[in-house]
């Protein structure tokens, strides 16, 4: 099997040795030498044939025409560079913008928790009403029972996301962290890289033990990937705790795009939330549930046992479980918990335009090739006069074709590694720990790949089966050059650019209906006035104060804040709107009697005095809060005219009292309704609470000024330093600013819907421009005869415009067919605007025939200036 083989020079020497024994043999048997020699050659048969044979017995024939027709097509792309340069910028336009949805989608909804390889036999488990923005939905207590008691899971974890501050240094540094069940780690199938977990913590899981594991990045920021970091004691809210494991690289937590760098025991919430009621309380909705399926156990099969359990902890605690508790699941790509729920509807949607806009990539990048057969058509002509069979000339023709998609597709990845990270731009400075880059890994590079090969097929096909169906002795014609094979009567190529048309109206009509779904939520009244308010965020907490003292501080600094030159009014709060931070709370109003499993949930925000003041929120009856409503005073609140008209329709509002927080409170005044999630939701009922009988640590300042609110950043910063220089503030920014998070998710379809479109645009109109002036060029001989027959330059003009009107026309009806048909899915993530906008289709029809009109306009102006004479003499 080592032996040398035969090279084709040793075959055919010993083919002349053969005839020279043979012809010796003849020669001595009587034959004359040039007798013998014929002889010897007729018996042997054809040399030639045998050496061929010989050949294709000895090689991988097809993998030899394959480098051949590689080292053939680079030949030719080289000789023709323009084509090639459009062809490849063309294709990778179209493959980027696949690639790159696409790597937002494999960062997310494909790798839902980073650093976890299998999350297939994951869910996240829900309880009670389902929504975009749901409350976590169990309490520690009826969680343990669950866990304790399912057959369906190898294992149930429960987390909660909060805010916490590494105190016991110089500056204290606020960060993102989770209070987590024991068999957290365990139940994910992550392993820390140093030390061990929390798993130990099980035995006294509900009272707490003051470990912690550092996330990779944290570890390697504040501790500077010290490896003996394990043991070592680390403050957390003041209070000191042994770090006992350092987790993964990649691992962020459960939640979709947001980022933990801490886990602590569940027990040890009252050092976090500031009291242990959360975890004694069944009736605490705080925790968020994840749970991992036995081998051969559908979610189904898993949410029909919980409910069976759930309904036994409902007969058994009855008062802890108003409203619904019927539980479902979801898979992590579309958990509801992180921002995987907002984008595994908008990313989906964007990824179809994107192939859309590959489609019409290839149509125009067929177009070219068949522009160029023609060009070709005597070269493609004598290699099949020459025995070269058709279907061996379609290979090489896609070989060719492929190569120009493989270019396109390197192109397009080395866009991809750029605009891959492009997805922060869309979204404003939060205080969230938002990560939604995507990346170029081996998955990413794979579907480029698979990607480009398709577009190989898509676009080279019909074009490679139309150049080899020529006839040899017809091509051979000059004078079929020019006409009957010219390209003005290829059906395929009018086909193509009409499909062109058709396609570009069909995302054209899409970006104009995302843009004017974004216009009528910029353009909506969001209840409040978000100019000239300056934000800053702090946490009293790292401080070391106590109740009594934090509110004395707040009360200090929002007298000193407000005496600043050019502040109007100044007030505190636990959120700002549309940002993705107010909280919510189950409520009871007075007199309302719930129906059976009726949600009671509402939105609650706990402010201070003068907030509908300074956030200009009208005050439809009663009064504002004051600094007199603190513990001294009785429990008020006040509510929206959302809830006010749902629970209490007809009546006056003022003097009603409702269960909130843990206290009855009295409602002082109403509310104009306003938006405090997203743009595109109705008015929620909200109820508002005054942060001085509701403490929080966590507090966000606003100040509404005259000028620029960015301005006053420096005088607000050094009036809060002199009555604290150690409190740090984080996250300054604006009102306005800070709302763009509330239609973050509509930017993003907003601005790539238009950005495909108008690359749509761009390639339909350089589709109807190429066939067109390839088509003038080609009947330069004929119209040279209609000019010298008589015909103006204006009918010239005219006759060219009206074939790129009539590629416009059908391509307007073809296109508006596809999008009224298709634009209904789009309902669900428009606002303001119908799926049918007449307004969107004709300016979207209007846009098409100008663009058409433009891209025909050259190529009429140099038809009309033909000298006759010339053209004449053209074949």
């Amino acid at each position: 099997m080592f032996r040398r083989r035969r090279s084709s020079d040793d075959f055919a020497e010993e083919i002349k040795s053969h005839f020279e024994l043979e012809a010796d043999e003849l020669q001595s048997e009587g034959l004359s030498e040039e007798e013998a020699r014929r002889r010897a050659r007729v018996e042997f048969g054809n040399a030639q044939t045998a050496q061929e044979r010989f050949y294709l017995s000895s090689r991988i024939v097809w993998f030899d025409n394959l480098l051949h027709d590689i080292k053939f097509a680079i030949r030719q792309l080289i000789k023709n560079p323009s084509f090639t340069f459009v062809a490849i910028v063309t294709l990778a336009l179209g493959i980027a913008a696949n690639s790159t949805i696409f790597s937002w989608i494999n960062s997310t909804l494909l790798d839902p928790i980073p650093g976890i390889a299998h999350t297939r036999d994951m869910i996240t488990i829900m309880r009670g009403e389902r929504s975009e923005h749901p409350t976590p939905p169990f309490s520690y207590l009826d969680f343990a029972d669950l866990r304790d008691s399912t057959r369906s899971f190898t294992g149930l974890l429960a987390y909660h996301d909060d805010y916490m501050t590494i105190t016991g240094s110089d500056k204290p540094e606020r960060l993102y962290g989770a209070l987590v069940s024991s068999n957290y780690f365990e139940v994910l199938g992550v392993r820390p890289i140093l030390g061990r977990s929390l798993e130990s913590t099980a035995p006294n899981e509900r009272l707490g033990v003051a470990e912690a594991v550092l996330g990779y990045g944290l570890w390697q920021k504040r501790f500077g990937a010290d490896p003996s970091i394990i043991g070592k004691t680390i403050q957390i809210n003041l209070h000191p705790y042994e770090i006992v494991g350092v987790a993964p690289e990649g691992f962020q937590g459960c939640k979709s795009g947001l980022r933990s760098e801490l886990w602590i025991p569940v027990g040890m919430d009252s050092q976090v939330w500031g009291d242990d009621r959360r975890i004694k309380d069944r009736g605490t909705f705080w925790l968020n549930v994840l749970g991992k399926l036995k081998p051969g156990v559908d979610h189904r099969q898993a949410e029909n046992e919980l409910n069976i359990l759930m309904r036994h902890l409902v007969e058994q605690f009855p008062d802890a479980h108003q409203g619904p508790n019927m539980i479902s699941s979801d898979p992590l790509w579309r958990s509801p918990f992180g921002v995987n729920v907002y984008l595994s509807g908008t990313l989906p949607i964007l990824l179809a335009l994107a192939l859309v806009l590959l489609l019409l990539a290839c149509a125009n990048v067929a177009n070219l090739l068949l522009v160029r057969s023609v060009a070709r058509r005597r070269e493609l002509a004598i290699r099949l006069s020459m025995g070269a069979s058709r279907w061996r000339l379609v290979l090489q023709l896609m070989v060719e074709n492929g190569m120009i998609a493989m270019a396109g597709g390197g192109l397009a990845l080395l866009l991809t590694t750029w605009t891959a990270h492009g997805m922060p731009a869309f979204l404003p400075t939060t205080n969230l720990p938002l990560t939604m880059n995507g990346s170029v890994d081996r998955t990413v590079l794979l579907a480029t790949i698979m990607i480009s090969l398709l577009t190989a097929a898509v676009s080279g096909v019909l074009p490679a089966l139309r150049a080899s169906s020529l006839s040899p002795m017809s091509a051979l014609k000059d004078e079929a050059l020019s006409t009957s094979g010219g390209i003005h009567k290829s059906r395929l190529a009018g086909g193509l650019v009409v499909g062109q048309i058709a396609l570009s109206l069909l995302l054209l009509v899409c970006a104009g209906l995302f843009v004017r779904s974004l216009q009528s939520e910029q353009n909506s009244n969001p209840g409040f006035d978000p100019n000239h308010v300056f934000l800053a965020y702090f946490d009293l907490r790292p401080t070391g104060y106590s109740r009594a003292q934090g509110i004395a501080f707040d009360r200090q600094m929002l007298t000193r804040v407000k005496s600043l030159p050019g502040v109007q009014s100044v007030t505190l709060g636990d959120f700002s709107p549309l940002s993705f931070t107010i909280h919510s709370n189950i409520f009871q109003p007075e007199g309302y009697v719930p129906g059976k499993n009726e949600s009671m949930e509402v939105d609650r925000g706990e402010v201070g005095p003068e907030y509908l003041q300074t956030v200009r929120t009208a005050l439809l009856e009663g009064r504002d809060f004051t600094d007199s409503d603190d513990d001294g005073a009785r429990p008020v609140s006040i509510v929206n005219k959302a809830l006010a008209d749902r629970y209490w329709p007809g009546q006056d509002a003022i003097g009603k009292r409702l269960h909130i927080a843990g206290r009855w409170t009295t409602v002082v005044g109403v509310a104009a309704n306003g938006k405090y999630r997203r743009l595109v939701y109705d008015p929620a009922p909200l109820v508002l609470i005054p942060i001085l009988q509701s403490y929080q640590t966590f507090q966000v300042l606003y100040v509404r000024v005259a000028g620029d609110p960015l301005s006053y950043g420096s005088s607000v910063e050094r009036t809060i330093h002199g009555l604290n220089s150690d409190l740090p503030l984080f996250s300054e920014t604006t009102l306005a600013a800070n709302m763009r998070m509330g239609n973050a998710f509509e930017r993003i379809a907003a601005a790539f819907a238009g950005s495909f479109g108008l690359l749509a645009l761009i390639l339909a109109a350089i589709g109807v421009y190429g066939v067109v002036a390839y088509a003038t060029r080609q009947r330069t001989h004929e119209i040279g005869i209609r000019m010298a027959l008589g015909a103006g330059k204006r009918d010239i003009f005219r006759q060219v415009l009206g074939r790129g009107l009539h590629f416009a026309g059908l391509g307007l009806v073809l296109g508006l067919m596809i999008s009224f048909a298709l634009t209904r899915y789009l309902r669900g993530m428009l606002y303001g605007v119908g799926t049918a906008d007449w307004l969107t289709f004709v300016m979207v029809a209007i846009l098409l025939c100008v663009a058409t009109l433009i891209a025909c306009f050259v190529p009429a102006r140099r038809a009309a200036s033909t000298d006759p004479m010339q053209a004449l003499r053209t074949e």
